[in-house]
C-alpha cells in the first residue's frame, strides 16, 4: 500500500501539523470557520426545513457529548454533526472552492466542532490543522476529476465533501495512516447523493444535503478508531471512488502534487450573495448594468445570459426556474436571482422568504431572463463555469452588455476580514437564539484568535 494514492492522502492527513502550515493557510481556516458558523446560525432562524433534522437528533437521546446549534441541546457527536450539518448549506451562503466546484467546508465544520466537544480538550491549533487538511483532501478529489459526475447521475458536492470531513475528524482523533485509510473506506460505503434533486422543485434535499456527509465523517472515523478494517485503496482501487463515481476518469497527479506544501483552502472563495456560486457573476453584471446605465427594469425587453453549459441546471426547466417554488430552488435559479439583482440592486437573505418568492415585479422580470450555453466553454473547468455575460435589450432597441470573468469573493477578488465579520454579524442576528451584539463580538474574537484557544469545543458550547 505504500505507493498508493489512498496511502499518500492518509499519510498527509496523519502527518499534518499546525507548525508546518503556512500562516496564510492558518488564517484562511479561521475565516472559513467564522463564515461557516455565521451562515449556519442564520439558518437556525431562516430555514425551517432544517428543523426535522434537529428534532430527530434530539429525539434519539444518547450521551450528551456535543451541542446542537442555537438550541442548548446536547447529543452524541455524530448526531450533532447530523443536525448542524443540515444547517450548513440550507441558505447556500457558505464558502466555496471555485475551481473544484465544491463547498468543502460545509459538512466539515459541524463535524469537527462536534468532535472537539466530545473529545475535549482539543485546542484551536489542532482544529485549524484539521480544517486545513480536510479541505485539502476534498478539493483535491474534486480537482482530479476529468468528467462531471452528474453525467452518471451523481450530485458531487456532498459525496466528495464527505471524504474531506472524514479526513478532518480523523485528524482530530489522531488516527494513524492505516486507520485513516479504513475511515475513507467506510465513507466510500456510505457517501451518495442523486442528481435527481436538481429536477425536483419541491425537494428539501438540496438544502439539507450536508447533514449526511457530516454524520458520515464522524461515524467513519469513530468506527476506524475502534478497529474496523477497510480497503487498501478506497480511492484508486479497481472498485474505488474514482472507478465507481467517475468510471476511472481522473488525474492522479492532482491528488498528490505539492501535497502538504500547498493547501487548497488558500483558494477558498467567500460569497457576497446567498445563492449558488454559479449565479454570482450574473448577479453582479446585471446589477452593475442597471446602476451604471440608470436603467429602469420595467424598460427591459429581455435579458440574455451566456455561460458554461453546466449552468443550464440554473436555468432549466425554464418555467421552474422563472417561478421557483422554494427558497433553495430560487437560490439555484438564474432568472430569479438576476431579476432580483436588477429590481433591488443586490441579493440578500431577505430575498428568499416566502413573500419575496411571490414578488410580482421580480417574477415578471424573471420571465424575460434567458440563458444560452456557450459551446466553447468547458463543463468542468471552474474558470469557465463561473464566468459569464449579461446583455440587456431595452424596449427602445438599445443593448448594453457586460462580461465578468472572476466572481466577487474569489482569491483574485478576495473578501476582506471587515466584510466577512460584517457578514457574520448579520447572519448571527438572524439566528433563532437571537444572540446579543456582545455575544456575537465574543464569537468573532474567539474564532479570529483560535490558535490561542485551549479548548475549541468551547466555541460550539457557547453557541
Amino acid at each position: 500500500m505504500t505507493d498508493s494514492i489512498s496511502h499518500a492522502l492518509a499519510a498527509f492527513v496523519a502527518g499534518t501539523r499546525y507548525e508546518n502550515i503556512p500562516q496564510h493557510t492558518r488564517e484562511m481556516a479561521k475565516r472559513c470557520l467564522l463564515d461557516g458558523l455565521g451562515v449556519s446560525l442564520a439558518a437556525t432562524g431562516l430555514a425551517p426545513v432544517c428543523r426535522p433534522f434537529v428534532d430527530f437528533a434530539v429525539e434519539q437521546g444518547g450521551r450528551p457529548e456535543s451541542t446542537v446549534f442555537a438550541t442548548g441541546a446536547r447529543v452524541p457527536a455524530a448526531m450533532a454533526a447530523f443536525a448542524n450539518g443540515a444547517l450548513a448549506h440550507a441558505l447556500d451562503f457558505e464558502d466555496a472552492h471555485d475551481r473544484a466546484l465544491l463547498h468543502p467546508n460545509a459538512p466539515t465544520i459541524p463535524a469537527a466542532l462536534a468532535v472537539c466537544e466530545a473529545f475535549a480538550p482539543i485546542d484551536g491549533k489542532e482544529l485549524i490543522a484539521a480544517l486545513a487538511a480536510g479541505c485539502d483532501v476534498a478539493c483535491r478529489i474534486g480537482l482530479a476529476l476529468r468528467v462531471p459526475l452528474d453525467e452518471y447521475g451523481w450530485y458531487p458536492p456532498p459525496i466528495i465533501a464527505a471524504f474531506g470531513t472524514t479526513a478532518a475528524v480523523g485528524r482530530l482523533l489522531r488516527l494513524d495512516e492505516s486507520q485513516l485509510t479504513d475511515a475513507f473506506s467506510l465513507t466510500l460505503c456510505q457517501a451518495t447523493c442523486s442528481a435527481e434533486l436538481k429536477f425536483s422543485p419541491h425537494s428539501h434535499i438540496r438544502a439539507v444535503r450536508d447533514a449526511f456527509p457530516a454524520q458520515i465523517g464522524v461515524t467513519s472515523a469513530l468506527l476506524a478508531r475502534k478497529g474496523v478494517k477497510g480497503f487498501d485503496r478506497p480511492f484508486e482501487g479497481r472498485a474505488g471512488f474514482f472507478a465507481l463515481y467517475a468510471r476511472g476518469a481522473y488525474e492522479p497527479e492532482a491528488l498528490t502534487h505539492s501535497l502538504g506544501e500547498r493547501f487548497e483552502i488558500d483558494d477558498i472563495a467567500f460569497k457576497p450573495w446567498p445563492s449558488c456560486r454559479g449565479t454570482h457573476v450574473y448577479i453582479e453584471a446585471a446589477a452593475q448594468l442597471v446602476r451604471e446605465h440608470r436603467i429602469d427594469p420595467n424598460n427591459v425587453a429581455s435579458v440574455r445570459l451566456i455561460g458554461s453549459r453546466l449552468n443550464l441546471m440554473l436555468a432549466e426547466p425554464v418555467v421552474q426556474k422563472q417561478r421557483p417554488a422554494t427558497a433553495i430552488d430560487a437560490k439555484f435559479s438564474l432568472p430569479f436571482t438576476v431579476a432580483t439583482a436588477m429590481h433591488r440592486g443586490t441579493v440578500t437573505l431577505d430575498d428568499f422568504t416566502d413573500g419575496a418568492l411571490g414578488n410580482g415585479a421580480v417574477l415578471d422580470l424573471a420571465s424575460r431572463v434567458h440563458f444560452a450555453a456557450d459551446p466553447t466553454r468547458s463543463a468542468t473547468a471552474g474558470a469557465d463555469v463561473l464566468r459569464g455575460s449579461v446583455e440587456l435589450e431595452l424596449k427602445d432597441g438599445r443593448r448594453v452588455k457586460l462580461e465578468i470573468d472572476e466572481p466577487s469573493g474569489s482569491p483574485q477578488r478576495p473578501a476582506s476580514d471587515t466584510a466577512l465579520i460584517a457578514k457574520f454579524r448579520d447572519c448571527c442576528q438572524r439566528a433563532r437564539s437571537q444572540p446579543s451584539a456582545v455575544t456575537i463580538d465574543s464569537w468573532v474574537e474567539r474564532i479570529m484568535t483560535l490558535e490561542s484557544c485551549t479548548d475549541a469545543g468551547e466555541i460550539a458550547r457557547s453557541l
